[in-house]
């Protein structure tokens, strides 16, 4: 390049240089001007980047004491054999019913349904005749006891000579799940 420019008039080297110079700008501003806002994307990335990772961490920080406390809740409250939990309903509501004063007219047979790690519901649909005060104390001391008993559906119609209310009732109770059998993790101790 040095002997072309050599050979070349100061007029003419001035006018390369000048077209190099061109050349240069317009190469800068097609394919290095457009990416200066790349710096400050990339460190927008990195601080988002960091406050994710501060979070998790947080969040992965807080994981033995929500431990501790599903292992709390999982211990707590009453356990019911699963085979024991349709009778164990039907007894309790049959309880409260004769508590009230009044008796189940007929009562379907319960169902059980599972929709979440924690716990298992048993559905019972029930059929009473009760006058106010009867019906409103049995829903009330079937919603304050220790049971995890509650009212899913309730249908009333008065009976034919208007004294009694003919109640279709529909109670699910939530039971514990039987917590399943955890290996215990045996260490083998290395001979010396």
């Amino acid at each position: 390049m040095k002997k072309y420019l050599e050979q070349l008039r100061p007029m003419e080297r001035r006018l390369v240089v000048a077209v190099m110079v061109v050349v240069v700008l317009v190469l800068n501003f097609v394919f290095i001007w457009p990416h200066f806002a790349d710096w400050g994307n990339l460190r927008g990335r990195l601080a988002d980047a960091d406050r994710k990772l501060k979070l998790y961490e947080s969040a992965t920080n807080m994981i033995p004491a929500l431990q501790t406390e599903v292992n709390k809740f999982e211990s707590s409250g009453e356990s019911v054999a699963s085979e024991d939990q349709a009778i164990n309903l039907m007894r309790t509501i049959q309880s409260q019913a004769a508590a009230c004063g009044f008796g189940i007219q007929n009562f379907s047979r319960s169902t059980s349904h599972t929709n979440d790690a924690f716990f298992v519901e048993q559905v019972q649909n029930i059929n009473v005749v009760a006058k106010e005060d009867q019906l409103v104390n049995f829903l009330y001391k079937l919603g304050s006891g220790a049971s995890m008993i509650r009212v899913r559906d309730l249908e009333l119609q008065p009976d034919g000579p208007r004294q009694r209310l003919n109640a279709n009732i529909r109670l699910v109770a939530s039971y514990q799940k039987s917590a399943a059998t955890v290996p215990a993790k045996t260490s083998t101790a290395k001979a010396k």
